[in-house]
């Protein structure tokens, strides 16, 4: 288990959450005190009312939560997002609606959900051939599944 400083910027900030044992994904809430209308295709930056301090050599993947995508077309626009382990700004979620109804995000409510992840720096190294695969350039559709 790793440790992931927290910060609450609102007294209506809430930790984020697992809701079972096993769950990859922590839900992260709003903390915006009235309710926050989404229509269709519009796009909201929504707070979550908290900053967190990523340990170096992960990163923090910010996702839509299915059942809001499901029952509502709400999802996040550039999902996954990424929080970097050098940002200390308030953590925003990028909604938006796909669906044809508004939706009212409402105080309190679970927007997204977050999952921390090791990333690692790499080196690039420029070749002149690269080795080869099974799969080789097979690309889009090349299964023909």
């Amino acid at each position: 288990m790793i440790r992931v400083e927290l910060k609450t910027l609102t007294s209506s900030a809430r930790l984020p959450q697992r809701m079972t044992t096993h769950a990859a994904g922590y839900d992260l809430y709003t903390s915006a005190e009235t309710p926050i209308a989404l229509e269709p295709g519009k796009v909201k930056l929504v707070p979550t009312g908290i900053s967190i301090g990523i340990p170096e050599g992960y990163e923090a993947q910010i996702r839509p939560r299915s059942g809001l995508a499901l029952k509502h077309g709400i999802g996040i626009l550039n999902a996954p997002g990424t929080i970097d382990s050098d940002y200390r700004g308030e953590v925003g979620i990028i909604m938006y609606n796909f669906g044809d109804k508004t939706y009212t995000v409402e105080p309190g409510s679970r927007i997204a959900q977050m999952i921390i992840s090791r990333c690692e720096a790499v080196e690039f190294v420029v070749v002149e051939e690269l080795s080869e695969t099974e799969r080789g350039t097979g690309g889009f559709g090349h299964t023909q599944i």
